[in-house]
């Protein structure tokens, strides 16, 4: 890694997580294309084999906690001493999440989902529908549930406490949240106990203590690449738990641990080349653009695939890639104009404090 630096890590606008938006979405939206709901069976072996390989994409989820909890950490640790520190924050939330949430849920009734389901979701409890005898009607709202639950406790959490304190309770969320999964594998007939607030808590804790550990370490480089070496390792070495032990309780507990790890490494990387001459690897045009409408593109995507499956009858391989390529180019054109010409209206008045944190896709 040069040493050749452009300005600091923690800056008020970082492009390269942009790009780490922009892989997160891709992601999702290879899963969704690719893989959930797909009947696998109907393709030759090798076929249904690399068709596999995009469940992998549901991770992109994860990846968007790591990096909400890195930069909300963060942002709540910069302003923290400022006045008016709830109401900045929570106005910037709302500007950022309401519209495009609010439309989505006015989209969703007109469609005649459940309604039920949607007045959870008005609620921002999509994720725990299921313990109320509620299906998760629209599956993409469950992650936007698990945030909002994060902002409302998080902020009052940072204010209060000091970084040591944070730091061992980030600890104790990442030790914790798998073994409530393995307690809840126990108890559920399916992996849905996973999108529970409380299950889902280690992906924004290890997000959070990359940001407390940066201001401690007040951005040292060589700290900040031993951790990424650290992270990169323990991913690796706790592989075979989101491989090969899916479907028992130690994976349903352990599976998305080395992910988080990886997503910590990867979060640490891009932040080092990103200040390096070696800035172009990571400031990738079209992933920073999807990055950009992640969130109007989370929200839409679903609902896009669905209207082509129900319009289009496609089949084989090649069926199956042009409904990806026609319904995301639907989705991310959607997402765009979102983006510029409806939430932009709520965003221009954005009161800018320190770090700027648009986060996950809920950001």
């Amino acid at each position: 890694m040069s040493d050749y630096i452009n300005g600091p890590i923690l800056r008020p606008i970082m492009p390269e997580l942009d790009s780490i938006r922009g892989l997160a979405i891709l992601g999702v939206l290879f899963y969704h294309g690719f893989y959930w709901k797909i009947d696998l069976t109907a393709f030759p072996l090798w076929q249904g084999r690399i068709l596999n390989l995009a469940s992998v994409g549901r991770m992109g989820v994860n990846l968007f906690f790591v990096l909400s909890g890195f930069l909300i950490t963060g942002l709540l640790l910069d302003s923290c001493r400022l006045p008016h520190y709830y109401r900045l924050f929570y106005v910037r939330r709302a500007k950022r999440i309401l519209p495009a949430y609010v439309a989505i849920l006015g989209i969703l009734a007109l469609l005649r989902y459940p309604p039920a389901f949607l007045a959870l979701s008005a609620a921002f409890l999509s994720n725990l529908t299921p313990l109320v005898g509620v299906a998760i009607a629209y599956p993409v709202l469950w992650s936007l549930a698990v945030e909002e639950h994060f902002y409302l406790a998080w902020p009052a959490t940072v204010r209060h406490l000091s970084r040591a304190a944070l730091l061992t309770l980030c600890t104790a969320i990442i030790l914790a949240s798998p073994i409530l999964r393995f307690i809840s594998f126990q108890t559920a007939h399916d992996f849905q106990f996973n999108n529970y607030t409380w299950n889902s808590a280690d992906g924004l804790a290890c997000g959070a203590i990359l940001a407390i550990l940066l201001r401690m370490w007040k951005e040292k480089r060589q700290y900040l690449r031993g951790l990424v070496v650290a992270c990169l390792g323990t991913a690796l070495l706790l592989s075979p738990f989101a491989f090969m032990y899916r479907e028992s309780a130690i994976g349903a507990a352990l599976q998305v641990v080395p992910w988080h790890a990886l997503f910590m490494g990867i979060l640490g990387a891009f932040l080092l080349f990103g200040t390096s001459h070696l800035k172009y690897l990571v400031h990738i045009p079209t992933l920073r653009f999807l990055g950009r409408i992640s969130y109007g593109l989370y929200l839409v995507h679903l609902l896009v695939f669905d209207a082509f499956d129900r319009l289009v009858r496609w089949h084989g391989l090649s069926g199956l890639a042009l409904r990806f390529c026609v319904a995301a180019t639907v989705a991310i054109a959607l997402a765009w104009l979102s983006r510029e010409y409806f939430e932009e209206r709520f965003l221009r008045h954005h009161s800018r404090v320190s770090v700027t944190a648009l986060t996950t896709p809920s950001s």
